[in-house]
Order: C-alpha cells, then sequence, then structure tokens
C-alpha cells in the first residue's frame, strides 16, 4: 500500500535520530518515495549522507545551497508530499511547531504542507511531562497534526520513563493505517454532535453538565482521518479542530442542536451524537439575573426535545446513526432500551462506575452495542484510540 506513495521524513536534533535510518529503509523495502529534510541540529546525531544513500534522495538542510546559489522551494515540498512525518520530534521543534515558529527548512515546509502530518514526540521523561509540552502536544493536535505518543523505557539520560520515541516498527504501522484508512470514507459526509448544552436561567447562569466535547471532536478528527466531509456541532468547549473538510457549527442550547440537526442531518450519510443534551431546561428565563433574596429558589423545567430521538425517526435507508449513552449505572440494560427506541443501528455505551471513563477525562472504556445484539467491549483508552474504534466499526459495518 506504500508503493509510490511521497512521504516527507523530518528529523530533528534528538538522541532518537539515531532510529531513522532504519525508518527510512523500511519505506524503501515498501517502495515509498521518501524525501528527507533534517535541522541543522539532527546532523550531530545521524549523517545527512547515510539518510540521502538510504532514501536515494538528496537530503534537504538549508533553505538554500551555498555552492550554487539555487533555493530550496519548501513550497513545492509541502504540495509534493502525501503525508509528511517528523521523528524525532523534539521539545524545541514542537514548540515552534505549534506557535507557527519557522526559523528552518523543516518548519517552513511543514507549514506549506497540504498532507496529513504524523509526528513521534522524543524527549526525557521531564521534558514529556512538563506542563508546556502537553499544552503543545494538545494544540498541534487540535490542527490535525496525528501523534504517535512516546513510549515507556530507557531513555539518554540513564533514567527510565515515558518520552522514548516510538520504535521504527511502530512508526511504520503508524503509516501503514494511514495509508490504508485514508480514503475509506471519501466522499461521505457525517454529521458529529459533541459537546454540553447550556441552558439558560438569567443572563448569568445556566444548566448543564461537564462534557468537554473531547470524544466528539475525537470523532470529527477521525473521520477526516478517512476521508469524510464532517459537520461538527458542538456546544461550548475549549477544543479546537481545523481542516478543509470541517464545517463547525456552534451551539448553546438543545433548541440550537436539534435546529442545526434539522438543518444539516438529512444531507448527511450518518451521524454520530455523542453531545451531553440537557434533558430539561427553565420554563422561563429572567432577562435579569436573579437576587439572592428568598432562602429557597424553585425553578421549574421543562422537558426539552430529544435529538437523537428525532433524529431516528427521520433518517432515510441509507443513513446511519450512532448515539452515545453514558450512565452511573445498569448501563448495558439502559443502552439496550435506548437502542430500540431511537432507532440506532449502534450505541457507544460508556459508564462512571469504569475509572477514567465519562467527562472531562483524557481515556475512555467504551462497549459497543448494534442493532442485531452484537456487542463489543474495548480496554479503557485514549479517546483518540476510542474515536478510531467506533469509526473502524462504522466502517465494516454502516458503510
Amino acid at each position: 500500500m506504500l508503493k509510490g506513495k511521497r512521504i516527507i521524513l523530518g528529523v530533528t536534533g534528538g538522541i532518537a535520530a539515531y532510529k531513522i535510518p532504519l525508518l527510512v529503509r523500511e519505506l524503501k523495502k515498501r517502495e515509498a518515495d521518501v524525501q528527507c529534510i533534517m535541522t541543522p541540529a539532527s546532523c550531530d546525531f545521524v549523517s545527512p549522507l547515510t539518510l540521502a544513500t538510504l532514501s536515494q534522495n538528496p537530503v534537504y538542510i538549508d533553505f538554500w545551497n551555498q555552492k550554487d546559489g539555487s533555493w530550496t522551494n519548501h513550497v513545492e515540498l509541502g504540495m509534493w508530499a502525501d503525508l509528511m512525518v517528523i521523528a524525532p520530534l523534539t521539545a524545541n521543534t514542537l514548540s515552534k511547531m505549534s506557535n507557527g515558529g519557522c526559523d528552518n527548512l523543516l518548519l517552513a515546509t511543514y507549514l506549506s504542507a497540504k498532507c496529513p502530518v504524523l509526528v513521534a514526540p522524543a524527549m526525557d521523561l521531564d521534558m514529556y511531562a512538563h506542563p508546556t509540552t502537553t499544552v503543545n502536544l494538545t494544540l498541534l493536535e487540535s490542527h490535525g497534526v496525528f501523534i504517535a505518543p512516546a513510549e515507556h523505557g530507557f531513555l539518554a539520560s540513564g533514567l527510565e520513563g515515558q518520552g522514548r520515541m516510538t520504535e521504527p516498527a511502530q512508526l511504520m504501522e503508524h503509516i501503514s493505517f494511514f495509508f490504508q484508512h485514508s480514503e475509506s470514507l471519501k466522499g461521505k459526509k457525517i454529521l458529529v454532535t459533541a459537546g454540553p448544552t447550556y441552558e439558560r436561567i438569567d443572563p448569568v447562569r445556566f444548566i448543564g453538565n461537564h462534557s468537554s466535547g473531547k470524544m466528539g471532536f475525537a470523532l470529527a478528527k477521525s473521520l477526516l482521518n478517512r476521508g469524510a466531509e464532517v459537520i461538527l456541532i458542538t456546544g461550548p468547549t475549549d477544543c479546537k479542530l481545523q481542516h478543509d473538510r470541517l464545517v463547525r457549527r456552534d451551539i448553546l442550547s438543545a433548541d440550537e442542536l436539534l435546529a442545526e440537526v434539522k438543518t444539516h442531518f438529512p444531507l448527511c450519510d450518518g451521524g454520530i451524537f455523542s453531545a451531553a443534551v440537557s434533558d430539561y431546561r427553565p420554563a422561563s428565563q429572567s432577562e435579569v439575573k436573579l437576587k439572592k433574596t428568598a432562602d429557597e429558589l424553585t425553578i421549574q423545567l421543562v422537558k426539552n426535545p430529544d435529538v437523537l430521538e428525532w433524529a431516528g425517526a427521520h433518517k432515510n435507508t441509507n443513513q446511519f446513526l450512532v448515539g452515545f449513552a453514558l450512565e452511573t449505572n445498569n448501563a448495558l440494560e439502559y443502552a439496550k432500551g435506548k437502542l430500540q427506541k431511537k432507532n440506532l443501528d449502534f450505541i457507544v455505551v460508556n459508564s462512571l462506575e469504569d475509572s477514567g471513563a465519562g467527562f472531562g477525562h483524557d481515556t475512555n472504556k467504551i462497549t459497543i452495542l448494534d442493532s442485531n445484539n452484537n456487542m463489543s467491549a474495548f480496554e479503557l483508552s485514549t479517546k483518540d484510540i476510542a474515536a478510531h474504534n467506533i469509526v473502524d466499526y462504522i466502517v465494516k459495518n454502516s458503510v
């Protein structure tokens, strides 16, 4: 599947650069066309001559050739590639990438790239665990960059912990996976709902929930990585995602969510409804801030429209529909009822009884139930991996 695929391999100045010749060799064995771009600092760790020999292409380091004055066109390089891989990704280059830095040829090519980008961080355990690294990786992910997380192991410092660059064999799996799945949903338009809804009490107060939107955004990213067009309807969230095939619609209330779903769902091939929608809203909303006067305050609540139930009642025979069930007890029993009542193709179940699952976490533990009474349970994983498992299930069973 890699034959003829054009891959830019960016190398930065970390000790893990010694592994890159092995990666180049594996890519060439699979008949990929590899073009290496090195930062000046990386030349202290691996020889440009080694990478040029293995890749069978000249290695680019500088913006221009000091011998003949020729310019290395980073724009053309960015347009040439089917995939850009940066490994190892040091903390320094990570910081520059996430914040738009551009002081070398590799960074200029990254900013010009039209293709997906995969990075493999590598640094000492304290650097990898530092809050700025976490923030920068999150920001990079929000830009649509795929991250092969660092692994636990022995480090150049002599310490042991997380920060070791994933091995070339695992990187090859990431690269192969990308090309295997990158077009499995090409031509499909899929709606995703994400985040909470807020139901207004007065100008400063609302009824809401703790949903962060992370699961919905991970689903949108996974769908985009497989070639789909995505309509992302999201409640209030700090999550970010940018892509040419992404249309984002921001909402606050359940009524606003329903209006957007009614507009977009009929034009889609399917929908994944992961938003945590408030079941009730205040019967009336005060136009001024309610004052703390009486010892008690009663707010009358009325039932919100059931957005997922509307979608289930209006989906056509060519559309798939996926719902979510977050429960605190009897999760599978409640999910089975919801699956049937709302005319879903399958439902994703998670329970707050499972540590690391539910709102606010970067992890999730899911079980998928389908309309044919099949059940698939998955171990606790990152939400990106959980999203991959859900989208993989859609590709195999619904599309």
